[in-house]
């Protein structure tokens, strides 16, 4: 009875001395300040405000229309995959191909390297579906002689039971 009240006081005593090393009101690191949170979808006058936040010219800036998908303020960027960014050129983030600052894309959780590749292909979409099945399914099919047992059933076929069939060879060494 007594250890098991310890026990109790030990994790009272462990519970408050928790409290006071990390106060309650402490922000994480993934903390967005209120700069980075959208803003209204930009009308004529807001819009070089806008282009200033996400760091682009105001005759570069678009945002997406106002269909009620809540986009707010955020510009329109190419939906290109980061596969086709310069890989020798010195990111930020060498892993997304981002620079500090630089405006993220809207689904950029689908556009990363490791998803979806945007990049155009040597060859074209119908051709390699060609090859790929051309490759499962061959366009000719081999055909060899059927071989039957009992020198190709001579007997069954019509063949004199008196006579010897000539041997048939179906390979060769």
């Amino acid at each position: 009875m007594r250890e098991a009240g310890a026990g109790a006081l030990g994790v009272r005593w462990l519970q408050r001395s928790a409290r006071n090393v990390v106060p309650l009101g402490a922000r994480t690191a993934s903390h967005i300040t209120k700069d980075m949170l959208l803003g209204p979808y930009p009308k004529a006058p807001e819009r070089a405000a806008a282009a200033k936040k996400y760091t682009k010219r105001v005759e570069d800036y678009e945002s997406y229309l106002d269909d009620g998908m809540g986009y707010g303020d955020h510009p329109e960027l190419p939906d290109r995959s980061q596969h086709e960014r310069d890989p020798w050129y010195d990111w930020d983030h060498t892993h997304l191909r981002l620079n500090w600052g630089e405006p993220k894309h809207w689904d950029l959780d689908m556009y990363i390297r490791n998803r979806v590749d945007t990049a155009p292909t040597p060859l074209s979409w119908n051709t390699m579906c060609k090859h790929l099945f051309g490759f499962m399914h061959p366009t000719y099919h081999p055909v060899w002689p059927k071989q039957y047992p009992y020198n190709n059933l001579y007997l069954e076929g019509g063949g004199d039971p008196t006579e010897e069939p000539e041997p048939v060879v179906h390979y060769e060494i």
